[in-house]
């Protein structure tokens, strides 16, 4: 984990995260002393911290840089629970970040400094919103100069905005093959020609990437526009960028699995009393942090967010991931972080030497991990075979709360209505065997009145 945070910020001269005995710091540069001393006495730094928008950090004396000849500050930024990557975010967490990120360009220059850096990756989802974690995304602002993060914003927000608002909400996956957001003449290619009718996507996307394509390969300096745009101007550029991502909009509902829990074969008295027999096993391990894989919208994940635990909610759709971060928007729920995950394609490596955002598995091991009405759905329609998956839930979790579904049930059915059933192995003795090979099983429960099980389990150490 040292290594991949210190690659996240290896390319910004300004500074850099490095750990030390355990504890992350950020190193900033001398290059960028004039702007961090004008960050924290023109008042920006307070402003920005005391309204939730940028995560709090202390000045560390007591620390010795990474780099003595270059550094300037040793800073240790506020800790982050979970480090989620834009291309696991639903519609509405990116809108969310996206209008955040502009309300920081804002506020910015209202003290006399301009956001140069609008990289969706610098937002993290800290005490229930969206904050910067990048301190040193900031410069001084000088009158006259373009705003340098424009193009930025336009591909890392709103191109993957767009395209979830007027093709699929799971193109939002794009992000993960364009590291550096989706280029704007893909998605003015892929959006419908009536968005052209749209003033703001027909000036931020398809006119933006007509000018793009013209100046292709043309260097144009920074200086070629110095005096050109005013602060007004930027303002107004704000405004109408703000406008255009305030009005994308999209369903939550009618998505494959939305509605789940609605569908199941259980019965009210048997769903609360699942609920009931998760809560006990929550109870008696009292984890640290909790990954409810398959969490559809976030009913058992409260189960532990509501005890104050800080619950990663996974889902593969996208509807039910959206419907999960407005319900959490709308409590106000801190501790609970929706987020879109195909776990039989989980998010991978990536970056400079895969290093530059981390694997799913290299986020882990978390304390404890949720798999409820989870292993059919890998092991049916995904062919996983129950080993592979016992080894991969191992490797990401001490504790293990998981369901085992057999084939009687109703949602076992309907996913074997479509395929042969060639799952010889998929029984409960089949299932407790392979499981058995990585984890103790500590306790089964029946649900009363179905024929699941619940098991709590425990990762051998290898």
């Amino acid at each position: 984990m040292t290594d991949s945070y210190q690659f996240a910020s290896f390319r910004d001269p300004s500074g850099f995260l490095f750990y030390k005995d355990g504890t992350l710091y950020r190193q900033v540069n001398q290059s960028y002393r004039e702007h961090y001393d004008h960050l924290m006495k023109s008042g920006l730094y307070e402003a920005l911290v005391s309204q939730g928008l940028m995560v709090h950090h202390a000045e560390i004396d007591d620390v010795e840089a990474v780099n003595k000849d270059l550094a300037y500050r040793v800073i240790q930024p506020e800790k982050v629970n979970f480090i989620s990557y834009p291309y696991e975010w639903c519609f509405h967490e990116l809108r969310s970040a996206a209008l955040i990120t502009l309300r920081l360009a804002r506020t910015a220059l209202d003290h006399g400094m301009i956001l140069k850096d609008a990289s969706a990756y610098n937002l993290q989802f800290v005490g229930g919103r969206w904050q910067l974690i990048d301190t040193l995304s900031f410069e001084i602002y000088k009158e006259g100069e373009p705003w340098v993060a424009y193009k930025q914003f336009c591909q890392h927000f709103l191109a993957p905005l767009a395209l979830m608002a007027y093709r699929d909400p799971r193109l939002n996956l794009m992000s993960r093959l364009f590291i550096d957001g989706i280029p704007l003449d893909i998605t003015a290619d892929l959006l419908p020609a009536r968005t052209k009718l749209r003033f703001g996507l027909m000036t931020h996307i398809h006119l933006h990437a007509r000018t793009q394509k013209r100046y292709a390969g043309k260097e144009v300096r920074r200086e070629d526009v110095k005096g050109k745009v005013s602060q007004r101007s930027l303002v107004g550029l704000l405004d109408s960028l703000r406008n255009t991502v305030k009005g994308l909009t999209i369903r939550t509902s009618g998505t494959e699995w939305a509605d789940y829990y609605q569908e199941t074969n259980y019965s009210e008295s048997a769903f609360e009393q699942k609920k009931a027999i998760v809560k006990r096993y929550i109870e008696r391990v009292q984890p640290s942090g909790v990954w409810d894989l398959g969490a559809n919208t976030g009913e058992f994940s409260r189960l532990a967010s509501d005890a104050g635990i800080f619950t990663v909610a996974f889902d593969v759709d996208p509807g039910a991931v959206s419907r999960n971060y407005i319900q959490a928007r709308k409590n106000h729920e801190g501790n609970i972080l929706p987020l879109v995950m195909d776990l039989a394609n989980p998010s991978p490596g990536l970056g400079w030497g895969h290093r530059e955002r981390e694997s799913l598995v290299d986020r882990g091991p978390v304390s404890m991990v949720l798999a409820l009405a989870l292993v059919h759905h890998l092991a049916i329609s995904n062919n996983v075979p129950l080993g592979k998956l016992a080894q991969f839930l191992s490797e990401i979790s001490e504790y293990l709360v998981i369901e085992f579904v057999p084939k009687s049930d109703s949602q076992v059915q309907r996913l074997l209505r479509s395929r042969e059933d060639i799952f010889d192995r998929y029984t409960v003795s089949g299932f407790e065997a392979d499981f058995q090979v990585y984890f103790e099983i500590l306790e089964q429960t029946p649900v009363p009145g179905s024929e699941r099980i619940l098991y709590l389990m425990k990762a051998k150490k290898r």
